[in-house]
């Protein structure tokens, strides 16, 4: 039996369950516990014809132009869990397993899917078209994890949202379905999702799975049900019903609510697996306020703070919750990979370690501390409330430092 896939979750509020006029996304990205997660910044890019991009095993064809994102990955790997650009896109995808076993051969990860469709898509549905067009021309595959022992392959699925709509996008190889989502609540995880509202899909798709012989065609055509594996196909998103339950008052603290959650199964806290970052973005429609996105770059958010970022031209960079970078001489880039494990641990995430010693040793004290944390991520999710309730428009300045100082006030608690 393939092994399981990691069990992220991700979800996106549309109004009316949302409050005033915002789209709400978020993502818990689950990863093997000890993994490290970055939270990195790439400004807007232009590039010369005939340049290629070194993605994490294999290199592409670069475009003219690529738009700023953030995103928050795996240190040691080139794409991201989860992100979003300057043109209010998000992206998070899920690893998942279907009946076609996920090839080994190097290729592009999903993960380097989501960093693509972030550079180059300015709309949810661009993004989109660029994430299925490079599975097309290169496939994905190659392992999932920094393992030199054994290979972790996945096929994925992927949340695609923007200030108007979500696309939910799952594959299997190169062929694909999706669905658009213009309004309630989603949520997606480590397993396929759709049904049989599909919107748009590859042009083969049902030539393929007839001659596979896993449909018929005398049947509804129902995606999950054609590519899950007998046994795989279970009601996912024990998160949905909370966000349901907040009645067309889903904001960004709701949402951060629902990641904290253990009994719910949303924050993995696991053997195998942790919640190794989280994010959280607020879309509102009206494009005349900024989009705002909190990360975490700290494995479990019921222990970690969410800051936000917002895009601006000279935005501050944030060395503090960036890895160290091995260049050529990362054991992920050598042939063959992953023969050693450096130390990938940034600033933020050491500090971490020692609170949650403090918290697991004493008490009071790390409650304490957890207390003060708390009280600093309010303010500056009241900060980010303020913002989107003026009138007047957002001076870049004001928060061209705004997520280096989070981290920089959360560095100076923990010391």
């Amino acid at each position: 039996r393939m092994a399981a896939a990691p069990p992220s979750y991700c979800f996106v509020a549309f109004p009316p369950c949302s409050k005033d006029g915002l789209v709400v996304f978020g993502k818990n990205s689950a990863r093997p516990r000890d993994e490290v997660q970055e939270v990195v910044y790439f400004a807007a890019a232009e590039h010369d014809p005939g340049s290629k991009v070194e993605c994490t095993y294999i290199e592409i064809e670069q475009v003219p132009k690529t738009h700023a994102v953030v995103l928050s990955r795996p240190s040691w790997l080139w794409g991201a869990e989860m992100g979003a650009n300057e043109h209010g896109v998000c992206v998070a995808n899920e690893a998942v397993v279907t009946r076609e076993p996920a090839s080994e051969s190097e290729a592009l990860l999903g993960m380097d899917l989501v960093r693509l469709g972030l550079e180059r898509g300015a709309t949810a549905k661009e993004a989109l078209d660029v994430i299925v067009a490079l599975l097309e021309e290169h496939g994905q595959g190659g392992n999932y994890y920094e393992d030199g022992n054994s290979c972790h392959t996945f096929q994925s699925a992927f949340l695609i949202v923007d200030r108007n709509e979500a696309w939910i996008l799952e594959t299997s190889g190169k062929y694909w379905a999706a669905e658009k989502i213009t309004e309630g609540v989603k949520c997606i995880c480590n397993q396929l999702s759709l049904t049989t509202k599909i919107d748009a899909e590859h042009p083969e798709l049902r030539d393929y799975v007839k001659s596979q012989g896993w449909w018929n065609g005398d049947s509804d055509f129902n995606f999950s049900e054609v590519f899950s594996l007998a046994d795989g196909h279970l009601a996912c998103c024990s998160g949905r019903e909370s966000l349901e339950k907040q009645g067309g008052d889903v904001s960004a603290q709701a949402m951060i609510d629902v990641l904290r959650d253990k009994d719910s199964g949303v924050c993995v806290d696991s053997e195998s697996f942790l919640t190794t970052a989280s994010i959280v973005s607020v879309l509102p429609q009206d494009p005349s306020f900024p989009c705002i996105h909190y990360f975490t770059g700290t494995p479990d958010p019921s222990r970690s703070i969410f800051k936000p970022f917002i895009f601006v031209d000279d935005v501050k960079l944030v060395p503090k919750v960036q890895s160290p970078s091995f260049g050529n001489d990362d054991p992920a880039k050598k042939i063959p990979r992953f023969q050693e494990k450096p130390d990938r641990r940034h600033e933020l995430y050491k500090a971490h370690e020692w609170a949650r010693s403090l918290l697991e040793n004493d008490q009071d004290k790390g409650q304490k501390l957890m207390r003060i944390m708390l009280d600093l991520e309010k303010q500056g999710l009241e900060a980010m409330e303020d913002i989107l309730s003026r009138t007047e428009i957002l001076d870049p300045a004001e928060v061209v430092d705004l997520f280096y100082d989070c981290v920089d006030t959360e560095l100076k608690f923990f010391k």
